[in-house]
């Protein structure tokens, strides 16, 4: 079940909406140990409203060590997460996810491998974004979103100005943006919205293509990245038939 939520958890914020789940099945003793025991030192700075009412800028050089910073955008469980920091141990990797089972899991994940290049956000990535300096990130990543299949929820999906554009504001120029999904309205709105926001199509759009039924149809989004780990969400897809979609996106460079 997703939650409907207003949070107005500080008077200078005004009224955000959170659509999502929170919390799912209860957590094991292991799990709630990891969340009490690493989560704070993971986090990457001071991101809540009542920690950081005036919403200063994250001083990445120092919290990040002058590395190069990635972001990820809902983790879920945090497989590509942790894959990309074990590949790339020269750069620093933010993960958001307001899902704390899912939090729990990468934590855990963290704890067995000791990665050392990760920092963790345990909410809504539009707050993170807030305090994240312009021009401040090296790349972003958002795998297998939630797809919000019905029309009157597509507003509450990542691919709008409302996270885009404060996402493109935080990108380098030149940073790459990368979307996977295997939901084809997702593909239609994200060809549709992303350019708006600034963001530049590193693919081109089958002539051909039918969002409603794209299965006969290929393009040079086809071909997953060379570093790509196919996730358990997207092992599911498969499964069920669905074909995925990796989208590339760049800010254009200054």
């Amino acid at each position: 079940m997703s939650d409907d939520i207003k949070t107005p958890d500080h008077p200078e914020r005004g009224w955000r909406n959170f659509y999502g789940r929170r919390h799912g099945p209860t957590l094991n003793k292991a799990q709630k140990d990891y969340l009490d025991e690493d989560l704070d030192a993971l986090s990457p700075g001071a991101v809540d409203w009542d920690s950081n009412p005036d919403r200063t800028p994250i001083d990445m050089a120092a919290r990040f060590k002058g590395k190069p910073v990635w972001l990820e955008v809902g983790f879920g469980g945090g497989e590509h997460m942790i894959h990309m920091a074990e590949r790339y141990p020269q750069v620093e990797i933010i993960g958001c996810e307001p899902y704390i089972n899912g939090v729990a899991m990468l934590l855990g994940k963290i704890r067995r491998l000791g990665s050392q290049n990760v920092a963790v956000h345990p909410g809504d990535a539009r707050d993170l974004m807030d305090i994240l300096p312009e021009a401040s990130l090296s790349k972003a990543f958002l795998n297998y979103p939630d797809p919000w299949p019905k029309t009157r929820h597509h507003r509450r999906r990542f691919v709008t100005q409302e996270h885009l554009v404060p996402l493109f504001r935080a990108l380098k120029p030149g940073s790459e943006f990368r979307i996977a999904t295997d939901i084809c309205d997702y593909v239609r709105q994200a060809v549709q919205e992303v350019p708006k926001a600034g963001f530049v199509a590193e693919f081109e759009v089958p002539a051909a293509f039918d969002y409603d039924d794209p299965q006969e149809v290929s393009g040079d989004w086809d071909t997953p990245w060379e570093d790509w780990l196919s996730t358990r969400y997207e092992q599911k897809a498969l499964r069920e038939g669905r074909k995925p979609h990796y989208l590339t996106y760049r800010k254009p460079a200054a």
